[in-house]
């Protein structure tokens, strides 16, 4: 999940991955193919309708596209 080594890259990997799967994640898809769309959904609702904590209560797009 890393590139160089950066152990704290790691961490915030499991993270999200941790996010998507407690928060998002709640039902067993049915195929491959529902649980493609179910993880394009959540990650589609993490980074453009989910405010975060860390970002002042800002998307990740929000503060993408202040830069």
């Amino acid at each position: 999940m890393t590139d160089g080594y950066d152990c704290y890259q790691n961490a915030l990997a499991e993270r999200v991955n941790g996010i998507l799967k407690m928060e998002y994640l709640l039902r067993k898809p049915k195929d491959v193919a529902q649980a493609r769309k179910m993880v394009a959904e959540s990650v589609e609702i993490y980074n453009q309708m989910r405010p975060h904590t860390a970002l002042k209560y800002k998307t990740p797009d929000e503060v993408h596209r202040a830069f």
